[in-house]
């Protein structure tokens, strides 16, 4: 069951979603049992969508569309900023960034980027992560996470470009299956052809030369051509604009790529470790 405390923290559009359903399902004369049955969920998950305790999935709310929505679109158009609101504090200022964005550029030191996670792969993060999140914030997290991908679909479509330090390919989250089913997806995007994905191997810095010790970083491009530096550390996250700073970072990947296998060695390296017993 999900968490009561969650209503306290449930998003302004989350809560304004669960009002408008609760105002059409009363004004349609259903229960909350009965418009369960009509949106294939049960009346527990209807009322747990009601109070905010749980916000609506991208299933649900399409349903709700179907039965509620009277062809107006509302639940529709909510999915986008309904989905905002179960990322983490941290991500919200740099998510509607990241889908808008014309070029990424990332590079990750101990995960695989959340772009090109698959279910399990995140699954076992998140739901790893301490404090122990609950299931339903789990499940939460990883749709929203897998909600991120809408990026490599949409038109017109963004460059981006991963460098991933190679240890992040070897640890093993989740077990070998899960493991390789995550490395056998990245060699998948590696192959669309506004992906790059770069490895920068566990020998990077024999030459006394190691540009990545100061952590991950993503540079984002807007259409309006904004220039942002977006990073995490621990719950905390930055997002900077000062153009100074951007450049000194931009400058700093740069040289983290130059000292990055190439992009057909990557991808040569991603797959023998997928194939790995």
């Amino acid at each position: 069951m999900a968490r009561s405390e969650n209503k306290e923290t449930a998003g302004t559009t989350t809560r304004y979603v669960a009002r408008i359903a609760r105002i059409l399902r009363k004004q349609k004369g259903l229960s909350q049992e009965e418009l369960g049955k009509e949106i294939g969920f049960t009346g527990s998950a209807v009322s747990a969508m009601e109070t905010g305790s749980q916000p609506a999935s991208d299933q649900m709310l399409e349903a709700l569309e179907r039965v509620l929505g009277d062809g107006l679109g509302i639940f529709d158009e909510a999915r986008e900023f309904v989905r905002l609101d179960k990322y983490p504090r941290k991500f919200k200022d740099f998510a509607p960034l990241e889908q808008r964005a014309v070029a990424i550029y990332v590079y990750e030191t101990h995960l695989i980027n959340g772009l090109f996670q698959t279910e399990e792969y995140a699954r076992s993060v998140i739901g790893g992560s301490f404090p122990p999140p609950t299931d339903e914030k789990v499940e939460e997290l990883v749709e929203a996470r897998m909600a991120r991908k809408a990026l490599f679909s949409r038109r017109p479509t963004a460059l981006v470009e991963v460098i991933v330090d190679e240890s992040a390919l070897r640890r093993q989250l989740g077990g070998r299956k899960v493991m390789s089913e995550q490395l056998r997806r990245l060699a998948e995007v590696a192959r669309l052809r506004n992906v790059t994905i770069q490895v920068l191997a566990l020998d990077a810095g024999l030459r006394g030369e190691y540009a990545g010790e100061r952590g991950s970083l993503t540079l984002i491009e807007t259409p309006e051509d904004d220039r942002f530096v977006y990073l995490e550390l621990q719950d905390e996250s930055l997002l900077i604009k000062d153009s100074s700073k951007v450049r000194t970072y931009a400058q700093r990947y740069a040289k983290i790529r130059a000292q990055a296998l190439s992009p057909d060695d990557s991808l040569a390296l991603i797959e023998r470790l997928a194939g790995e017993d």
